[in-house]
């Protein structure tokens, strides 16, 4: 908040390798031994290309290539990895993570998502983001949660409106990823975000909204003041 008196700040707390439960998803700290088959095929489903073209990773080219990147990432504190877990199925559908960690400054970032083809697009996937802000905001005391992605990843741009997260600029030349320039589209919540925001999605993700097939009656309406 602009102007706010924050002398007795004293910074968030670190975010924990926790499970977060929700009616339709569960996020679990990444597990090669718990996850890595159900995330192996998830990311060598058709589309492959597409879903990874503007992450850092890329999609697996074999098993031993995805073992070896699920073994780093599990023991990854920042990026703090968790699997997105389908609870229909009990099967681990996408994965996503905590990153750019600031406790002092209350700050992170949300990134490194990758919701595979059964969830992507679905109450799943929206109640895995909504646990993770609710984490950082209600239980860690969070200021700050941003999304950031490629300007041409309209996508991704796309989503983070959706969600709530506020544009606030682009960042030129602002890194180098797979051997290409990326200018970086920033985005995000503030704690005083989150006050307006978590009230639509709690109302989005009552049963209520959806039909028999899972397909939501009404769009997410999240707004800020």
């Amino acid at each position: 908040m602009k102007g706010a008196d924050l002398s007795a700040w004293q910074g968030a707390a670190a975010p924990g390798r926790v499970v977060l439960e929700g009616r339709y998803a569960r996020l679990e700290p990444l597990d090669s031994a718990r996850h890595e088959s159900d995330l192996f095929q998830a990311a060598t489903a058709p589309g492959a290309e597409d879903r990874f073209r503007y992450l850092p990773d890329t999609a697996p080219a074999d098993h031993a290539a995805f073992h070896a990147w699920m073994t780093a990432s599990a023991v990854s504190t920042d990026p703090l990895f968790f699997a997105v877990i389908d609870k229909a199925t009990g099967l681990a559908g996408g994965r996503q993570a905590l990153m750019h960690i600031v406790p002092p400054h209350g700050t992170v970032e949300f990134g490194h998502v990758f919701w595979g083809p059964a969830i992507a697009r679905t109450r799943v996937a929206t109640e895995a983001l909504y646990l993770s802000a609710q984490y950082i905001f209600e239980e860690l005391g969070y200021r700050r949660f941003e999304w950031k992605c490629n300007t041409r990843n309209e996508p991704s741009r796309r989503a983070a409106l959706r969600f709530g997260f506020r544009f606030e600029g682009i960042f030129r030349n602002h890194m180098v990823v797979k051997g290409q320039n990326r200018d970086t589209a920033w985005f995000a919540i503030t704690d005083s975000d989150w006050l307006a925001l978590k009230a639509g999605y709690r109302a989005w993700l009552t049963p209520e909204n959806f039909d028999d097939s899972g397909q939501q009656k009404s769009p997410l309406a999240v707004t800020t003041v």
